[in-house]
């Protein structure tokens, strides 16, 4: 009797284990997809899953008017922040948060969730909502057939966060905290310490230029880098720091400097930044 029953229980194993190794692999119907963008210093990363029209006509019928969507297929949308950031004027703590919309004809309700895990927005509640706001779509003259999200009108401290499906677009804009941050590097980097070192001499003295901060701080910083270990991109900054503060000889004499190391360093690009320069300064 044992005898018997072994050779059907190794029978009944073998079809158990070969139907589990056995898998039909086929294209899924809205692929998933991930896109991260550093956003000033944050890193902003988005999950979803990309549905295509396929012939339907979407917003109004397929995605109903008036009604929570997911933003997107399958599980919710997320977003991530790995810092706080700012959304229509309001904090946002660092974080993942599903991203739900109500879209409508002529208004659009972007809806951040605290709650990650639903199966698209079966069992939504806005008792879970941590931000809600109204945007106005725009018609697009190109048509999208797959649904798509991306980043858009990058600056220094933030971007548009664009949805774009059908013919139509949904944008919003997420900033976020640079400049307390990098003024207490600064702080904390160059000026405390008195640093002599030259890369972190150049850095300071960017940020100073760039954002239009004492131009005769970041002089006195960029000096004392070239003065050390003098390269063709940080001469090239100290050129234009001197003709912004109306220094046009020493100005041509540092970007012609700068112009030589990088035609040594076989740098084309620095070459005609300098030559542009020295030829607006005549």
């Amino acid at each position: 009797m044992r005898k018997s029953i072994i050779p059907i229980l190794l029978f009944t194993l073998f079809s158990f284990s070969f139907g589990f190794a056995q898998q039909i692999q086929m294209p899924q119907a809205s692929p998933s997809a991930k896109i991260s963008q550093k956003v000033g210093l944050t890193d902003v990363t988005v999950d979803y899953s990309r549905p295509s029209t396929k012939g339907r006509k979407i917003f109004g019928e397929l995605v109903p008017f008036g009604q929570v969507w997911r933003t997107g297929a399958n599980s919710a949308t997320t977003v991530e922040f790995s810092t706080e950031v700012n959304i229509q004027g309001n904090s946002i703590p660092k974080g993942k948060y599903a991203l739900y919309s109500i879209p409508g004809k002529n208004k659009w309700t972007v809806v951040l969730s605290k709650n990650t895990q639903l199966w698209g927005a079966i069992g939504y509640s806005p008792e879970d909502d941590i931000l809600r706001f109204d945007v106005t779509p725009n018609k697009l003259s190109r048509k999208y057939e797959t649904f798509e999200i991306s980043f858009n009108n990058m600056t220094d401290n933030g971007a548009d966060l664009s949805m774009k499906w059908e013919n139509t677009r949904v944008d919003f804009r997420i900033t976020t905290e640079v400049d307390p941050i990098v003024m207490a590097q600064i702080k904390e980097n160059v000026i405390d310490t008195k640093t002599k070192d030259p890369s972190l001499l150049y850095a300071a003295s960017n940020y100073y230029f760039t954002n239009n901060k004492d131009l005769d701080q970041a002089y006195e910083w960029i000096s004392e880098s070239v003065s050390s270990d003098p390269k063709y991109w940080t001469m090239h900054l100290k050129a234009k720091i001197e003709a912004k503060l109306g220094k046009k000889e020493a100005a041509k004499t540092s970007a012609q400097e700068s112009m030589k190391l990088a035609e040594e360093a076989k740098n084309p690009d620095y070459v005609g930044l300098n030559e542009r320069l020295i030829k607006s300064l005549d």
